[in-house]
């Protein structure tokens, strides 16, 4: 017997092609194509086994969010305990190097750190935050933008959304004005379905200003399990060079102490 929504084969233009599992200790939260030097790419993924073994011994930060990756930086996001005023973003480098870029808090922001999603010109990652938000953050990239001080990583902007959304868990933009949000939203109260991939279209591309999105509900994302109860959904990634869009889903207990699940789609052409 399966439970839960079931396989959702197409939402909006994009079209299921596979499905896997993945160990969940080390991919419970979020997923990254990263390009290497030789220019192969390979999905990263990243779980509550994924904090950094010198993080994880300092105790300060304590969840690591949904990544992205750009020309072989990858950036991951981290924030602290309850009443943190900091959170931070870590990135590496294609040759190894590694930076850590504080963030102070800003008036009014949230010390949730669930996603990040760079700019596929590499320039700007729009980063989101727990709960119901009308606003996304934008920063410039770590290692990618040189107005991204390693002393202090200031908000450079806002991503202002003409509706609301609720617990946003990743993002991923497929074009310079295309960005694509996977929720943990379980309920019908802001969009018609629960779960939603949600599509914002920006008025224009990201330059480090305050830039507009009109969100859009796509669809209900895939729940189905032969677990019943709560489903929860992670991170997401786009592909560009394959085409291949990724979201995580996690199954509910006992199903999910040992895999999650990994959906595929592509674009209708």
């Amino acid at each position: 017997m399966r439970y839960g929504l079931g396989l959702v084969t197409a939402i909006g233009p994009w079209q299921l092609v596979g499905k896997d599992r993945r160990p969940v200790w080390f991919a419970d939260e979020g997923l990254a194509t990263v390009t290497r030097q030789d220019g192969r790419r390979r999905v990263v993924y990243r779980g509550n086994g994924s904090i950094a073994l010198d993080l994880r011994h300092h105790g300060r930060w304590v969840h690591i969010g949904d990544p992205d990756s750009r020309e072989g930086v990858i950036v991951d996001c981290y924030q602290g305990k309850p009443g943190a005023t900091t959170k931070m973003y870590r990135a590496r480098g294609a040759d190894g190097t590694r930076r850590d870029y504080v963030h102070p808090l800003a008036a009014g922001e949230q010390m949730n750190n669930s996603f990040v999603a760079i700019t596929p010109d590499g320039q700007w990652m729009v980063s989101g935050e727990w709960d119901k938000m009308e606003r996304f953050l934008i920063f410039p990239t770590p290692m990618l933008n040189s107005a991204a001080s390693p002393t202090a990583l200031g908000l450079a902007a806002t991503l202002e959304l003409d509706h609301s959304v609720l617990n946003v868990q990743g993002g991923v933009f497929v074009d310079p004005v295309t960005l694509l949000c996977s929720t943990d939203d379980p309920g019908t109260v802001l969009w018609p379905v629960a779960h939603q991939l949600l599509q914002v279209d920006l008025e224009r591309p990201l330059d480090g200003n305050q830039v507009s999105g009109r969100v859009s509900c796509l669809g209900a994302l895939p729940r189905e399990s032969c677990c019943s109860g709560t489903f929860e959904v992670e991170g997401i990634d786009y592909d560009s060079a394959s085409g291949d869009l990724r979201v995580v889903v996690i199954p509910p207990p006992p199903c999910k102490w040992a895999t999650v699940t990994v959906y595929r789609y592509r674009r209708k052409t």
